[in-house]
């Protein structure tokens, strides 16, 4: 379910707000692949309708479900600080054993990973050709209670999913980006507002992190630049680091028999 925010006349230079709860399409099927479906736009296409038909002023989103190219008129208004964005992996068998230099190594061969992105199972097919997956969607607590009652072994999550669900103990395994490339934009809360609205667009740019706008311009931009699709394994890694911007590409075959990696340094 996506909560959605519409500011009240004539109480909206008050401040006061409510929200309308909204069920997208993509909440709606947890059956088949986004890639399948329709792609990122299932999670926001009847949202951005509502803002268009100015039923709604602004929408609160995961910055990586949102599509790279908004509709005419829609606008990234607002970017708030980044959590962190690694993955972690999340193990059936809590007790395995761990090696930090091989954090997959808690996999057992032929083990089931659930998963539902294409470039987590690129990169994690990369380096465990032994591994099978199944199609494992759903909000965190469903994959949770997959992973406990043995449908798969493991599955991987965002942090930051579960560090505001206040669940970040059950992250087994702490991925490091050398590792598995985050998503573009994963860890971002990203605000969407129509762009003619200039009042409540100029009060989002006033809260927003700078630093995650830099970031996510960066890591959307690589997006847009490969042309991807969501049945292409795409990641994008920023990173402000001593006053540049290290941003780090992930291009691959979803079977992980291709994987491309690249880093460049920008000047801020």
């Amino acid at each position: 379910m996506t909560k959605v925010t519409r500011f009240c006349p004539p109480l909206r230079e008050l401040g006061a707000f409510k929200e309308v709860p909204v069920k997208t399409s993509g909440d709606q099927n947890q059956r088949d692949r986004l890639a399948e479906i329709g792609g990122k736009g299932l999670f926001s296409k009847e949202i951005h309708e509502l803002l268009r038909l100015k039923k709604i002023d602004l929408a609160v989103h995961s910055l990586k479900d949102l599509e790279t190219y908004l509709p005419e008129g829609i606008i990234l208004a607002a970017t708030m600080k980044r959590e962190d964005a690694r993955d972690v992996l999340i193990l059936r068998d809590r007790k395995a054993l761990r090696n930090p230099e091989d954090p997959f190594s808690a996999l057992k061969e032929g083990a089931v990973v659930g998963c539902a992105s294409v470039r987590r199972q690129a990169q994690l097919s990369s380096i465990r050709p032994d591994l099978s997956f199944r199609l494992l969607r759903g909000n965190v607590q469903t994959r949770l209670d997959k992973i406990k009652s043995g449908a798969c072994d493991a599955t991987m999550l965002a942090l930051a999913g579960l560090r505001r669900l206040g669940m970040e103990d059950r992250a087994d395994i702490i991925l490091e980006p050398e590792f598995m490339i985050p998503a573009a934009g994963q860890g971002i809360v990203g605000i969407t507002a129509r762009q003619e609205d200039e009042a409540l667009c100029s009060l989002l740019a006033a809260v927003e992190d700078k630093e995650a706008r830099i970031i996510a311009t960066a890591e959307r931009s690589l997006l847009a630049e490969l042309d991807g699709s969501c049945r292409t394994p795409i990641g994008s890694y920023g990173r402000i680091l001593e006053g540049s911007l290290h941003l780090t590409g992930l291009l691959a075959t979803e079977d992980g028999s291709f994987l491309l990696k690249k880093s460049i340094w920008g000047i801020l």
